[in-house]
């Protein structure tokens, strides 16, 4: 089969990237030709609030991409098109994930679609939707999101939140629903000890981490304003916070100050984590905490699951459906200072760890990139959407 993935790709960052070069490589290695068309400019430098969109560290092994999106250059939409049919793809998957992208997916989507009928090749359009309406809401959102869905054949979709998305966008849109694979980039789990000098935290020491971008419905806040009860009853634990901040990181700083919580109870790393250092803060860790406000899916928690780590997060979205509570983790009803507190409390007073810790095993089988690509091919097979 041929197959294009139109997508942020290495050199860019974030997971998103990761996501693009583990599915290219499992593709390629079922036997597949695939081309993968990419950004030359992902954000303008005055709406992108971190520090740099490149990748850092060696772990990535580069793909084959073409380099042509810029998501304000209308003609190179029309450009990225042109190249999807000119391979001559039986399927153009796109990694969709926010309404300003709309626009750029849905003429390329036209374009590509458009040129491989006058060649006289049918190709399908999927849509890998991570979500379909964004955490952060804006004025314009839904008429974006439908001009890009219109072309679209299918939708593959990763949990039920966003499948209730789907439906109030597009009651009649076709889908199926492929679960979030694993992240396999990162490397393997290290020496527990050795993650832990490397951070500077005691072996004993009961560690939880905060990981990834530090944007407001993450609900970082949240868990910081949950430390003073947590360290009431584990007053030696460690909180990792790891990740680049998205906005201002004042605040964050000043609620640490007016929460009083003392310097030897956090591990600040907040830049963005090179691909090479990932396992380092996970192998380091009990427990990963995702407090968040509101979310569809989290590739955070196929992170923990790549390492062995459980997961305590929040019931938003779909984060319920893959950490499965009192099994691979512990899910908290409500996203509250006192709800996190009580969760991670009971996590390390009741010697949680190595219970979750072997769910985590066992569910994390369910996540292979095999049974993602098996997925994909499926589409092929089965009558056109539109």
């Amino acid at each position: 089969m041929r197959i294009v993935i139109v997508g942020t790709a290495y050199p860019l960052r974030g997971g998103i990237a990761h996501y693009v070069s583990l599915l290219y490589t499992t593709l390629i290695r079922r036997g597949h030709d695939v081309k993968v068309i990419t950004f030359k400019r992902q954000y303008p430098k005055i709406l992108f609030p971190g520090k740099s969109q490149d990748e850092k560290g060696d772990l990535l092994d580069p793909i084959q991409t073409e380099i042509v999106i810029d998501s304000i250059n209308p003609l190179t939409w029309r450009k990225a098109g042109a190249i999807a049919a000119q391979f001559k793809p039986d399927l153009i998957l796109f990694k969709y994930w926010m309404p300003f992208f709309a626009p750029a997916y849905g003429v390329i989507a036209r374009t590509a679609k458009r040129l491989t009928r006058k060649q006289g090749h049918e190709c399908k359009i999927a849509f890998i939707a991570d979500n379909v309406l964004p955490h952060e809401k804006r004025p314009g959102d839904i008429a974006l999101t439908k001009f890009a869905f219109r072309p679209v054949d299918y939708f593959i979709i990763q949990s039920e939140s966003v499948e209730r998305d789907l439906k109030s966008v597009d009651p009649d849109a076709k889908f199926i629903r492929l679960d979030h694979p694993i992240y396999e980039i990162f490397g393997p789990r290290i020496d527990r000890v050795l993650a832990r000098k490397k951070l500077s935290i005691p072996d004993e020491t009961p560690a939880i981490l905060f990981f990834g971008y530090i944007r407001k419905y993450k609900g970082l806040d949240i868990l910081l304003r949950a430390m003073p009860k947590i360290i009431e009853n584990l007053p030696e634990i460690r909180l990792i916070i790891a990740g680049e901040f998205y906005g201002d990181e004042k605040d964050y700083h000043l609620l640490i100050e007016e929460l009083m919580i003392p310097a030897k109870n956090l591990v600040l790393a907040t830049d963005y984590i090179p691909n090479d250092e990932v396992s380092t803060y996970f192998s380091a860790a009990n427990v990963a905490v995702l407090p968040y406000r509101s979310a569809t899916q989290s590739g955070i928690v196929q992170i923990a699951y790549n390492f062995d780590v459980p997961v305590i997060a929040t019931n938003v979205g779909g984060l319920a459906e893959i950490v499965i509570d009192k099994i691979s983790g512990l899910i908290s009803h409500e996203a509250t200072p006192e709800a996190i507190a009580e969760k991670v409390s009971a996590f390390f007073l009741e010697s949680m760890e190595q219970k979750l810790t072997e769910g985590v095993i066992i569910e994390k089988k369910k996540y292979s990139w095999d049974t993602f690509a098996e997925g994909i091919e499926k589409l092929v097979e089965t009558p056109h959407g539109n």
